[in-house]
């Protein structure tokens, strides 16, 4: 079996190959432009050229790419594509009816959502983490002392630029204003349910709209709702709570923290930048006491690919509350949740004082995901489907 994968520098990308050499299948690389439009017809016709000299079973993309879709579906090439973005606008493209598409999603919420429109070339799929690569690494003390500590957290703040929701200020209405600050303040106290999306309502999204032009493409079904929930205020959420969060807990313990915003600072905050995804995320991971996930709200019931990085390190992770979790793991042996900053204060202070316990839980979500969300499983399971269809 041949593959033909969508090299786009997408993260996983080398796990992903290496996978599928470890299955005994081929890989061919096509360098891909993610931000492409979704109607280049120069792109196409290129791709279809490109496509007719190369034997393969079938394309692979990580995210969904209705321009590949269409070629692919013209041309009777089946289309594979494994989503680890939330929010994912692409998906709500007219092109998702193709019959060349094997979507897979990390996110349930995003499946049953397409499930329930009867689309029955989605597929639930999770997030999966290179255990034997991370397991191969000798940490020494060097490393140790550089990267360890009692608590890190590796991630966007979303503060790196103004975000969409700051261009509001002093643009809407003072009853507008207040609605957004009081639905934030709102989903800000609940872990687990997002309100977002269903509480906006027309007058509200109106004066949105009428400040920032966020609107459908030509080709897509998604609602304003979708758009303005997800790239607007969950995201301001998550940049306000990681803040909040990371600053509280800097107030008591030492944090080592790894983001883009150079620009942050708090007490008990140490801000190394960005960490590299494949040299030293792992390290930070190993070498932590205590690996915080904060997710981004636009991510409903999945697991973040951060929170299996972490448990297949070996680290210790602590995590707010994800239904998907439950699918897997089970709480407080393979790993711990919070439901409020309150609770999130406590359990740092209860498992920095328990080491055993810590590092029990620890090495049983490792060997959760060594037995079962690695990228080997996850290929086998693309495979299996699309040969199937």
């Amino acid at each position: 079996m041949n593959i033909l994968f969508l090299d786009w520098k997408s993260i996983g990308n080398e796990d992903l190959i290496q996978a599928a050499k470890k299955l005994g299948i081929s890989v061919t690389s096509y360098g891909f432009d993610n931000h492409i439009d979704d109607d280049d017809k120069e792109f196409m016709e290129k791709f279809k050229e490109d496509i007719g000299n190369l034997n393969f079973d079938f394309v692979l993309s990580f995210n969904y790419f209705p321009v590949i879709s269409k070629v692919c579906n013209e041309l009777g090439i089946k289309y594979a594509a494994w989503v680890y973005d939330n929010p994912a606008v692409r998906l709500f493209s007219y092109t998702l009816i193709n019959k060349c598409n094997y979507i897979f999603v990390f996110d349930s919420q995003m499946y049953e959502l397409f499930a329930g429109q009867g689309f029955r070339n989605v597929f639930y799929l999770p997030m999966a983490a290179a255990v034997e690569r991370y397991d191969s690494i000798t940490v020494t003390d060097d490393m140790a002392g550089k990267y360890g500590g009692e608590i890190s957290f590796v991630g966007r703040l979303y503060t790196e630029d103004h975000t969409y929701y700051d261009r509001l200020e002093g643009r809407i209405s003072e009853y507008t204003k207040g609605y957004l600050d009081g639905l934030i303040k709102s989903q800000m106290e609940i872990q687990g349910v997002n309100i977002i999306e269903n509480s906006l309502t027309e007058r509200v999204i109106a004066e949105m709209e009428k400040v920032l032009e966020i609107k459908p493409g030509y080709d897509s079904v998604v609602t304003y709702e979708y758009l303005y929930a997800n790239y607007v205020i969950n995201r301001k959420i998550t940049a306000l709570e990681r803040s909040e969060f990371i600053r509280e807990i800097g107030k008591k313990y030492p944090v080592k923290l790894y983001t883009g915003d150079g620009t942050f600072s708090a007490e008990g905050v140490d801000n190394r930048g960005e960490a590299d995804y494949y040299l030293e995320m792992p390290i930070v991971f190993k070498t932590s006491a205590i690996n915080l996930n904060i997710s981004l709200r636009s991510i409903q019931k999945g697991i973040p690919l951060r929170a299996m990085d972490i448990m297949g390190c070996g680290g210790f992770l602590l995590s707010n509350y994800q239904e998907d979790y439950l699918r897997f793991f089970v709480p407080g042996e393979d790993f711990v949740y919070y439901e409020s900053k309150r609770d999130l204060m406590e359990k740092i202070e209860y498992y920095l004082g328990h080491e055993d316990e810590r590092r029990d839980i620890a090495r049983r979500g490792h060997d959760k995901i060594l037995a079962d969300h690695t990228y080997e499983g996850r290929l086998q399971d693309i495979i299996d489907i699309v040969t199937k269809g």
